[in-house]
């Protein structure tokens, strides 16, 4: 089974609903988790990320419920005495199943030396090749105590928590600070934590220390983003939070309509620039009007549109060290510029849900023009693409941007992995064919009962 996308130069019109932030929902789940009454969280998703993570924490003892638009949230100990079985999650085996989220699982390995009783954490089958040898390393120094053959999951943590002194991590991903810090105010004693080289992702850190702040609980920066101290036997705080909405997935809508004329509605979306959104990954908002994307304000409904009769992109000159999973989205757009963009500081971007970087020089096939320079990737646009089989590689973000490029190819291109949307963006290909461009997915047809 494929998906499969047939180009088109043709206009797309309507509406696209942006969905709210996973990255501001994982966060206020696991802190709402922690703070001993009840947290509201105002904004509901239904990618397979945030699913695991919901599962993962009621496995945990942490009772949540939907009410309305809202995650009702009754936090405090970790117990594992009441049965709960939840999407692979287990309490009586003590066995949390984080899926194929790197966040739940980077997040969660500390915490689960919270709990009353031994914990394993585990994943999808290919997802157990995922490296968590730096976190697991950190955490050891800490006082967390742990066993893993290789150094991937499967993980087992040892109930007792952590004990807190000075620990350093290397700054490759963002999510293996944040675990330390969501763990930290729980030690014993107080917690010192130094980055080791150059911190990438710095924004989605900067989010996390923000919403620990939020849940009342105190963490101290230095002004370079990389020594941090963190004290001992804090209690976080219950609150009520509004999850903003989610400009990754907001991205790939946004760079379909850079890539042919339109007429749409990005409602629930109304920043038009960084400056106007909390977002890890706002500066997409920039760099597609850097390259020529107006985006207007709806006077009616106060939201963003996107109206033009066809642009002509320009190039972009790139820092992918504080955002890099824009990287497969920006590099579909860049295929088509007027001219060549650079982007820089790539490295750490081989290391997420596949090596993206060799993922979107699939866009060769198509006729694009991308070089691999190591740390850099260059993107010369071309005049236009021809549709071709390409691999997905079982990643959300590579499947969605070659498919949103695939759409101003001539012919049909074919993506193994079609349903790998679903981790991230759910309503993806809903979206996609609702404003007018052609992408399918065949249903597997049942043999006739003999």
């Amino acid at each position: 089974m494929q998906l499969t996308v047939s180009g088109s130069q043709g206009a797309i019109a309507g509406e696209l609903t942006v969905p709210v932030s996973k990255y501001h929902l994982h966060r206020a789940l696991v802190l709402a988790s922690l703070a001993p009454g009840r947290s509201v969280i105002r904004g509901l998703s239904e990618t397979r990320q945030v699913v695991w993570t919901i599962a993962v924490l009621r496995a945990l003892g942490t009772r949540i419920e939907i009410v309305g638009d809202s995650y009702v949230v009754d936090g405090g100990q970790y117990s594992t005495r009441e049965p709960v079985v939840d999407h692979g999650s287990s309490s009586a085996e003590g066995l949390l199943n984080v899926g194929s989220s790197g966040t739940t699982l980077y997040f969660m390995t500390g915490l689960a030396s919270l709990a009353d009783r031994p914990i394993t954490l585990t994943g999808m089958k290919y997802f157990r090749r995922r490296p968590i040898k730096a976190l697991l390393d950190a955490l050891g120094t800490l006082g967390v105590r742990y066993e893993s053959t290789d150094d991937c999951p499967p993980i087992v943590v040892q109930p007792g928590g952590p004990e807190g002194g000075h620990v350093t991590i290397p700054g490759t991903l963002s999510q293996w600070l944040s675990g330390l810090l969501l763990l930290a105010p729980f030690a014993r004693r107080e917690t010192t934590i130094e980055v080791l080289g150059e911190l990438n992702e710095q924004p989605y850190v900067d989010l996390t220390v923000r919403m620990m702040r939020h849940f009342g609980l105190e963490v101290e920066v230095s002004d370079d983003w990389r020594h941090y101290t963190v004290k001992p036997g804090q209690t976080a705080r219950p609150a009520e939070y509004v999850v903003p909405p989610d400009i990754g997935s907001a991205a790939f809508g946004l760079a379909a309509t850079a890539l042919h004329p339109s007429d749409v509605l990005f409602r629930g979306l109304h920043a038009r620039a960084s400056e106007e959104t909390d977002h890890p990954e706002a500066e997409f908002l920039d760099i597609v009007r850097t390259m020529g994307l107006t985006l207007q304000r709806d006077e009616p409904t106060g939201f963003v549109r996107v109206r033009h009769d066809g642009l002509t992109l320009a190039p972009v000159d790139l820092d992918f060290q504080p955002i890099p999973d824009l990287l497969p989205v920006v590099s579909a757009l860049a295929s088509f510029a007027d001219g060549t963009s650079h982007f820089h500081n790539v490295a750490h971007v081989r290391l997420k849900e596949s090596d993206r970087v060799n993922a979107m020089l699939q866009l060769v096939k198509l006729g694009g023009r991308l070089e691999d320079r190591g740390s850099e990737l260059v993107v010369t646009g071309v005049d236009s693409l021809v549709g071709a089989p390409m691999s997905s590689f079982n990643d959300h973000r590579v499947l969605m941007s070659l498919a949103v490029a695939a759409t101003r190819a001539s012919g049909q291109s074919h993506l193994t992995y079609p349903h790998a949307y679903r981790i991230s963006y759910p309503a993806f290909l809903d979206a996609m064919t609702g404003v007018g461009l052609d992408l399918s997915v065949p249903r597997r047809h049942r043999k006739p009962a003999s």
